[in-house]
């Protein structure tokens, strides 16, 4: 199991604070307290759950993609979410967002993001573009229409949003992309692909994006985590398509892949250069799914609960997957696939709290590794004489406070001497 102290040297870092009062002065020989307020690493989960509920709706009136919680039930989850996770995915999926041509949930998904920014958590759409919800409607267009549409729908999406999304899995999956066969859904996207190519297709989705706002950041996102995967960005990068970050999916219902497995895809991807993205984290907390499945989807049972013993065992994993993933200085955000096994995908027990809304031990475990291991809690200092006060701690937001003054700083590795006033 990765140590807590492999954990430590790659994240926490030492800062020498300097703190002045409202006149400039040093603020010296000073008792203060400091106490972090928020965390510069993603640590993310999907808020699918919540878009009923930032806007306003009750009971199941609207349908909600990979997330099964009523605005009611959603509110009870509020702050088991938010004392743990600071960035969340919405739900984009074309299919989804605009199921009848030129009536797209804009305004619903903007109110969404806007109840997360209002509670200081970061948001990211998923996906712009993906072949398996691609709408019905655009299959009756030709190819150079779709391409166009496509085109369209990824500069209005990304314009719309700006300001309240700034970070896109700009595309989803694309290793498959081409070759996806599905007899029930007519898909204009694949054919798009395989017309133009994986990697034209990946240029259209960054180039689009990034001119409708060039301050976004994008994700090549993929399942696929083979060789394949690794042609493919080393394709895209020989092309000059700009990637912002790798994005690596482990929907575990087949159960933990182990250290050793795991540290391997990170070192394979690492080797680009660029940040990882664990887009897609799920470990279940009851049956596993049989190892000789290959196609997760294929996969469905009727019934499918938490066990005591599976929960033990997603605690356990949860603690050991994260842990190794902190480790690796390339991994910059890790977002878990769901809070609540209610609507989960594949009806699979993957949350961190029970159907009923109880907390799992996967989420106090969770909880306890963000907010408690890797978290400075309220800490006595005192200033020397020039206000200087040296600071150990995760990268982040704090607060210091002398007396009835108080203010804000950020923890960051590569501004080790920051400096605050009073006020």
């Amino acid at each position: 199991m990765t140590s807590a102290a492999a954990v430590d040297a790659v994240r926490r870092s030492e800062a020498t604070l300097t703190v002045r009062r409202p006149d400039g002065s040093a603020c010296a020989d000073t008792d203060v307290l400091v106490e972090q307020v928020g965390h510069r690493f993603a640590f993310g989960n999907i808020g699918f759950d919540f878009v009923g509920l930032a806007n306003a709706e009750q009971g199941d009136a609207r349908e909600n993609v990979f997330g099964g919680a009523s605005p009611e039930a959603a509110e009870l989850l509020e702050d088991l979410w938010l004392d743990v996770f600071n960035t969340a995915t919405l739900p984009f999926y074309w299919a989804g967002f605009e199921p009848v041509e030129g009536q797209p949930d804009t305004r619903r998904l903007q109110a969404a993001a806007a109840w997360f920014r209002d509670r200081g958590v970061a948001v990211k759409g998923h996906p712009l573009v993906w072949h398996t919800l691609a709408p019905d409607w655009l299959a009756e267009y030709s190819e150079a229409e779709v391409e166009e549409i496509l085109r369209w729908r990824i500069r209005r999406e990304v314009t719309s949003f700006a300001g309240l999304v700034d970070t896109w899995d700009a595309i989803n999956e694309v290793v498959i992309m081409p070759v996806f066969a599905n007899e029930e859904r007519r898909n204009a996207v694949t054919a798009l692909c395989r017309r133009i190519g994986r990697i034209p297709t990946i240029r259209l989705a960054f180039e689009e994006a990034r001119r409708a706002n060039p301050r976004t950041t994008l994700i090549l996102n993929d399942f696929n985590l083979s060789t394949a995967y690794e042609c493919l960005i080393e394709g895209v990068l020989e092309a000059g398509v700009q990637l912002d970050a790798i994005g690596l999916q482990s929907h575990m219902h087949q159960g933990y892949w182990g250290e050793e497995r795991t540290q391997e895809v990170l070192e394979r991807f690492a080797r680009y250069g660029l940040p990882l993205h664990w887009t897609e984290t799920t470990l279940l907390s009851g049956d596993l799914m049989p190892p000789e499945i290959v196609d997760l989807n294929d996969h469905q049972v009727e019934h499918w609960p938490s066990t005591p013993e599976g929960e033990e065992r997603q605690a356990d994993d949860v603690v050991r997957h994260y842990r190794t993933l902190l480790a690796h200085p390339a991994v910059e955000a890790v977002t878990y696939w769901g809070i609540t096994d209610r609507g989960a995908w594949l009806g699979a027990p993957a949350g961190l709290v029970r159907a009923d809304g109880t907390r799992k031990p996967a989420y106090d475990a969770l909880r306890g590794l963000v907010k408690e291991d890797w978290w400075l809690a309220p800490t006595r200092l005192r200033t020397d004489a020039e206000g200087r006060v040296p600071v150990r701690g995760w990268a982040g937001d704090y607060s210091v406070t002398a007396g009835d003054r108080s203010a804000t700083w950020s923890l960051r590795p590569d501004a080790p001497t920051p400096e605050t006033t009073l006020t």
